[in-house]
């Protein structure tokens, strides 16, 4: 069997606030912590690794032998979104913010982009994306002009109903979107955010789409250039523009996700498999569902226990986030800025704490290290710090053990 890594993101899955938490607006946020108060809480696989051994997160008893590594990381990106958390744990830092627009985009954006679609556009604001649709639902299907709007993210979003704007035909407008929005206007994302429905009772499909910025070169990258197979599950393949990686496997949600994991632990394959698990913060995160989130994280837990079975010698799961977004926060529906956990499982290997970890990029540059690709990883200017021999089994270890 190759040697592999399964590193799994549940999406906005923070345990904590920043240091800095106060600069974004996210003060006392703990997407974890409010979970755990619903009785729809269930983590036994998840506390049996070490979720509630990792430093700080002492609001839920801990286990006396953990099966994984454990700790938390620190964002050094000056953001809290999808973007900039993925291109961080992946060694690219974001320095300095991307745009956000809490009053809109300016005139000359919207203009170019009705010029260039032949459109109309409502909103022009920041908004709820279920809200948006119920207020400016009935006048897009009367009109045609495509409904944007933004959030605290950068992001550009384009809702429109299907029957009257074609999803292919929303994606070639988000297209013409992402080439408008450069440089000092260059989002993170454009996404495309088709609904159906009639009026009353419009609803979002799974047929979103991100159309975000070219990432600087990522472990993503450096692994495949090195030969190794990079397979993305869900939208990391937006999320990376499709930088470095050799196979994409989109999803309807966690479930979807859940099902293409289990299909990928049956292959023969040398690399990485890279997912991300996006209801947890578009459906329940945002949504401020803390009864959603705890019963999806339940549903991941069984899972988990399941799939870990099948996890050989060679193997090696990662579980983490992104961002926070906790369901419990009344000052916004966003992302909360949060510490993201970090397990590290090897079947058989150590259990260590690993502490708070200065940044997400630790993790890019510890898979890095565990293919022995560190050197390459630093020749790219990646950040972070490589933990391998943290998580790794010693010889000498195993020789105490027998003794």
């Amino acid at each position: 069997m190759s040697k592999r890594v399964f590193l799994i993101v549940l999406d906005s899955y923070g345990v904590g606030e920043l240091p800095d938490a106060d600069k974004f607006g996210d003060v006392g946020a703990n997407t974890l912590k409010t979970c755990v108060t619903s009785d729809k809480f269930k983590a036994d696989t998840l506390t049996m690794l070490g979720l509630f051994n990792i430093d700080g997160v002492n609001y839920a008893p801990s286990f006396s032998l953990p099966m994984a590594s454990f700790g938390k990381c620190a964002e050094r990106s000056m953001g809290k979104d999808t973007t900039t958390g993925h291109w961080e744990i992946c060694g690219a830092v974001s320095e300095k913010a991307m745009p956000t627009y809490p009053n809109g985009f300016p005139k000359e954006i919207i203009d170019e982009f009705e010029k260039q679609t032949g459109r109309g556009t409502l909103v022009n604001a920041t908004y709820s994306g279920t809200q948006v649709i119920n207020d400016y639902g009935d006048e897009h299907v009367k009109t045609g002009k495509l409904i944007v709007y933004t959030s605290a993210d950068s992001v550009f979003q384009i809702a429109a109903h299907e029957d009257v704007v074609p999803v292919e035909q929303l994606y070639e407008y988000c297209k013409i979107a992402r080439n408008i929005l450069v440089g000092e206007h260059g989002v993170g994302r454009v996404i495309a955010r088709p609904f159906i429905g009639t009026s009353g009772n419009y609803q979002r499909t799974p047929r979103r789409h991100d159309f975000s910025l070219m990432p600087p070169t990522t472990i993503l990258n450096v692994m495949k250039d090195a030969g190794l197979d990079v397979i993305s599950i869900g939208k990391i393949y937006d999320i990376f523009a499709g930088s470095g990686l050799t196979e994409s496997n989109p999803t309807t949600g966690n479930k979807n996700g859940m099902e293409m994991l289990d299909k990928m632990i049956e292959r023969d394959f040398s690399g990485l498999c890279f997912a991300n698990l996006v209801d947890f913060d578009m459906l329940y995160g945002h949504r401020r569902d803390i009864d959603g989130y705890a019963n999806a994280t339940a549903e991941f837990d069984s899972w988990l226990s399941k799939f870990m079975s099948k996890l050989t010698l060679d193997d090696t799961l990662i579980i983490t986030a992104d961002h926070g977004c906790d369901p419990a926060y009344t000052k916004h529906t966003d992302h909360t800025r949060e510490y993201i956990p970090l397990l590290w499982y090897t079947r058989g290997g150590t259990a260590n704490n690993l502490h708070v970890r200065e940044t997400y990029a630790d993790i890019g540059k510890t898979i890095a290290d565990h293919f022995g690709l560190v050197e390459k990883a630093n020749e790219a200017g990646l950040a972070g710090e490589s933990f391998l021999e943290d998580v790794t089994f010693q010889v000498s270890e195993y020789a105490r053990f027998r003794k």
